[in-house]
């Protein structure tokens, strides 16, 4: 292993093969971190791998009272047995910083390679758009094949026909597609200069109807996201102030 080089380490053995795998990186509004620390919360799922460089900034998160790196994978079982339906395992994968640009690449590449290897159904990946028009959707959709788009068909989210889509989420889905592999991006609009937690309802319905077994009563969503949000911009803050530019990953916030 080259110095600095990314990679997986694994604190337990993870069976994960034909399960959905979630990407949830700060974005627009932090709307995919909110989500994605809602459904970790929700799905009480557990930390099974955590993603190491030296190129990631140097904090630790602790919780309840065990320290972790930055970038973290939980995973757990789907509790769909009596939903007459086939189960499967769901990881989550976070964190409170956005790498930097020249190792998104790379990120990227040992993302998939792990989904491959594990035999990962499908990845899901969520992220903020700029919220410049009221007539847009909330939610839009891109996917990597056939497949995932009949997917977004099926839970009547809108396809992105034009546009962009930038950082991890655009490397995932124009390396997935170039391997044939499914994956999705749901992006929801956000207001870009405050963490937006209606933005990350907004996510967390669609991807509460693809996860029925999360509960997704409107009220309560938004009051845990917004518990959610003000942990996140907490931490946030607390790494800003003591970030180095010249040394430090981008920090949202």
């Amino acid at each position: 292993m080259g110095e600095g080089e990314l990679f997986i380490h694994e604190y337990r053995e993870s069976d994960i093969r034909d399960g959905m795998v979630i990407v949830g990186f700060p974005s627009v509004g932090l709307v995919s971190s909110i989500a994605a620390s809602f459904i970790v919360r929700s799905m009480k799922l557990e930390r099974s791998a955590a993603i190491i460089s030296k190129d990631f900034p140097p904090f630790t998160i602790i919780h309840d009272g065990v320290p972790s790196p930055p970038m973290r994978i939980y995973s757990g079982s789907r509790d769909c047995e009596d939903k007459g339906e086939q189960c499967e395992k769901l990881t989550v994968i976070t964190c409170e910083f956005m790498p930097q640009p020249d190792i998104i690449k790379e990120l990227s590449d040992v993302i998939l390679s792990w989904c491959k290897k594990k035999g990962v159904g499908t990845i899901l990946t969520l992220e903020g758009m700029n919220r410049t028009d009221e007539e847009v959707p909330k939610v839009l959709g891109v996917g990597t094949t056939e497949s995932t788009r009949k997917i977004l068909e099926r839970y009547k989210v809108k396809e992105l026909k034009e546009g962009m889509v930038t950082g991890i989420s655009g490397l995932l889905l124009s390396e997935g597609e170039r391997h044939q592999m499914d994956v999705i991006c749901l992006l929801g609009a956000a207001r870009a200069e405050v963490p937006d937690a209606r933005g990350a309802a907004n996510l967390l319905e669609i991807v509460g109807d693809m996860l029925p077994e999360i509960k997704l009563d409107p009220e309560p969503l938004v009051k845990e996201a917004e518990i959610i949000e003000t942990e996140l911009q907490k931490a946030i803050e607390s790494m800003q102030q003591a970030k180095k530019p010249a040394d430090y990953s981008q920090l949202y916030g």
